[in-house]
């Protein structure tokens, strides 16, 4: 092991080839909490409603649903997929992007995932080079990759991620990873009061609801990694991210004006973008300002 961590260090190439591997390996996981974490949290929340109101509990399952069970089947013929069918992006190929057995088309997205995960990855690792900050960013890449794919199909950004990564950048400022602990934690409450001022604003002027709570949460992640003074960069580039998204998807797409567009997927492009190049950005508009004044 102290051999191929030495290679590790010594050799680049060998050090993103196994991130990259690693991040195929992750977004295929990803994959599974996308689908699967939803439809838990949504099923545990009928049995907590049914108890407040004092009604009958749902009937048990006949087996277990979780991130673990069952294991990966096609969802038409239930038949099992196999480990070799199961590798990232290469049994999609392999297969042709259809079920082994019945043929069912397979989503392209779950390749996509993996695909985009791996790249991430990568990216971070590249950036970062072998340090603990790299370890630190795939998990927070990961996370937001996985909260936005949720978030798109759902409109919904779960707590069983935004906290516990959320008091992890808390954690790791500590230690001085991205930021210390004074700008995290005022990252973190600026960061969810920011767009709690907004969210009210907009709805005392208009009487409609612009986005969730759980918006606020993830901007309060983002502020305890990257610390309160990248937030402004945050929300200008959301901003920006989600005025580019937003008009392809009308207009390549058709997709209907009066259906909203979650929020959550900018909010995370724009807080990779910033733990990537967020101090740079900063330093560039200082100069600029400064240049201009």
């Amino acid at each position: 092991m102290a051999l191929f961590i030495q290679a590790l260090t010594e050799n680049s190439v060998l050090f993103l080839t196994v991130v990259g591997i690693l991040g195929l390996v992750v977004g295929s996981f990803l994959n599974v909490v996308i689908h699967r974490l939803p439809i838990m949290l949504e099923k545990n929340w009928r049995q907590e409603c049914r108890a407040f109101l004092d009604l009958e509990s749902e009937p048990k399952p006949s087996r277990p649903f979780n991130l673990l069970v069952p294991g990966s089947h096609c969802p038409r013929c239930e038949q099992p997929i196999r480990a070799w069918q199961n590798i990232p992006v290469l049994s999609y190929l392999l297969l042709k992007g259809r079920c082994a057995r019945c043929g069912t088309p397979i989503p392209f997205r779950y390749p996509a995932v993996e695909a985009l995960t791996a790249a991430v990855s990568v990216a971070v690792a590249w950036h970062f080079g072998f340090t603990w900050q790299t370890s630190a960013a795939l998990m927070l890449s990961w996370s937001l990759i996985c909260l936005s794919f949720i978030d798109f199909d759902r409109q919904l950004l779960p707590d069983a991620i935004t906290l516990p990564i959320l008091w992890s950048g808390l954690f790791l400022s500590l230690f001085n990873v991205f930021t210390d602990s004074s700008s995290s934690i005022l990252g973190a409450i600026f960061g969810y009061l920011s767009l709690w001022l907004v969210y009210h604003l907009f709805r005392f002027a208009t009487g409609k609801e612009g986005m969730g709570y759980g918006d606020f949460k993830l901007l309060a992640m983002l502020g305890a990694w990257l610390g309160w003074s990248l937030l402004p960069t945050v929300v200008l580039l959301s901003s920006l991210v989600g005025a580019i998204i937003g008009t392809a998807l009308i207009v390549l797409r058709g997709h209907d004006r009066s259906i909203p567009i979650p929020f959550g997927p900018y909010l995370a492009i724009a807080g990779w973008i910033a733990l990537m190049w967020g101090h740079d950005i900063n330093a560039a508009y200082m100069r600029f300002a400064g240049i201009s004044g």
